[in-house]
């Protein structure tokens, strides 16, 4: 049987973090973005690895935010 997750999380510029999520998304996710939502749907075939892919997926999704995030800041300072 197939464990099926889906996440979506809200993002400024959902394009920009699903790039940086890319490289490290497996052949076990599938990702859309809906307006401002990335939407990522994980699939595996046991309890423990959904939750292992979920658990990584969402590091990678807060660390990208925040290099994004932190990317901004540091530019705007810089140029202003």
């Amino acid at each position: 049987m197939t464990r099926r997750a889906t996440l979506r999380t809200t993002h400024d510029d959902p394009e920009l973090v699903a790039a940086a999520l890319g490289p490290d998304n497996t052949d076990s996710m599938h990702t859309t973005i809906d307006g401002d939502e990335l939407v990522t749907t994980i699939e595996r075939d046991s309890t423990g690895g959904l939750q292992s892919t979920v658990d990584d997926y969402v590091v990678n999704v807060t660390v990208a935010q925040t290099v994004i995030a932190a990317t901004r800041t540091h530019t705007t300072t810089n140029h202003e």
